[in-house]
C-alpha cells in the first residue's frame, strides 16, 4: 500500500491554485479523475520550472495514487483548488512527489506519485545530485521502493476496446498519464474513495488497447500484455 506522508516541516514545498473549469468537470459537476491527474501533473511541472533546475531529464509517472481525506467531499466546478506539492522520498532512479489538493483551506485529497527520470533515448537514469540539493531536505532521507507488481487479470472481468487518440500522446510519443486516467474514468465505481494506477509499459499511437475492469481493479492490455493496472478503494 502507498504511504501518504505528512507535509514536511522543513524543505521545499510549492503551492499553486487553479479553478475547476468546464473541461475538468463531469456531468455531476465534480472534478473528473483525469482532470485530477492533469492538475497533479501540472503542479509538478510548475514546481520543477520554479525550482530552476537545468536538466535534460524527462520525468515519467510510474504510479499515481490518491485518497479522499475528507469523506464525500470532492472539488467541484468553479471551485478554486490549491495544490501543495513536495518530494516525499527518493530512490536510486526514482522519486516520490506528494501533493495535497485543497479547497478553501481544507485538504480534500492526498496524492502520491512515483516518477522516474529518463534520458533522451527513453532509458531510466539515476537521480541527479542537483535534485537532492533542491528537494532532499523535504524528503528527509526517506527511501521509497521503486519495485511495482503486476496483478493478474480477473477471469470474469468486463472487456471493451479503448481507442488511443493523437491528443493522448505526450512529448515522448506515449499515452500521457492523465489520458490513461480518462480510461479509468470510464469504469471507476461509484463511491470510490481512493485509487492507484501503475504503468508497466508504454502505450503508443496505433496500439489496439483493451480496457478490462472489475469492481476493484482495472487493466489496459495491448495484445494481452498488461501495460497499465489500477485498483480502487470503495467506501
Amino acid at each position: 500500500m502507498v504511504e501518504f506522508v505528512e507535509r514536511p516541516q522543513h524543505g521545499r514545498t510549492f503551492s499553486s491554485s487553479r479553478p475547476v473549469r468546464l473541461s475538468d468537470a463531469g456531468i455531476d459537476g465534480r472534478l473528473r479523475v483525469d482532470g485530477l491527474a492533469r492538475f497533479l501533473q501540472d503542479a509538478g511541472s510548475d514546481d520543477w520550472a520554479d525550482a530552476g533546475i537545468v536538466s535534460d531529464d524527462v520525468w515519467v509517472a510510474r504510479r499515481t495514487s490518491w485518497r479522499l481525506r475528507e469523506a464525500d467531499r470532492w472539488p467541484r466546478l468553479a471551485d478554486t483548488v490549491t495544490l501543495t506539492t513536495w518530494c516525499g522520498g527518493t530512490g536510486a532512479a526514482w522519486a516520490e512527489r506528494r501533493t495535497d489538493v485543497g479547497v478553501e483551506g481544507t485538504v480534500l485529497i492526498e496524492a502520491a506519485s512515483l516518477w522516474v527520470p529518463i534520458d533522451e533515448e527513453g532509458r531510466p537514469r539515476r537521480v541527479r545530485p542537483e535534485f537532492f540539493d533542491v528537494y532532499g531536505s523535504a524528503a528527509a532521507g526517506r527511501r521509497v521502493p521503486g519495485r511495482v507488481t503486476t496483478p493478474p487479470v480477473d477471469t470474469d472481468a468486463a472487456r471493451r476496446e479503448w481507442a488511443v487518440r493523437r491528443s493522448d500522446l505526450d512529448v515522448i510519443g506515449h499515452v500521457n498519464n492523465a489520458a490513461v486516467w480518462s480510461a479509468v474514468a470510464e469504469v471507476i465505481p461509484t463511491g470510490t474513495c481512493g485509487a492507484s494506477v501503475t504503468h508497466h509499459g508504454a502505450i503508443e499511437y496505433g496500439d489496439v488497447v483493451e480496457l478490462v475492469s472489475s469492481r476493484s481493479r482495472v487493466w489496459l492490455l495491448v495484445g494481452g500484455d498488461i501495460r497499465v493496472s489500477g485498483e480502487f478503494e470503495v467506501s
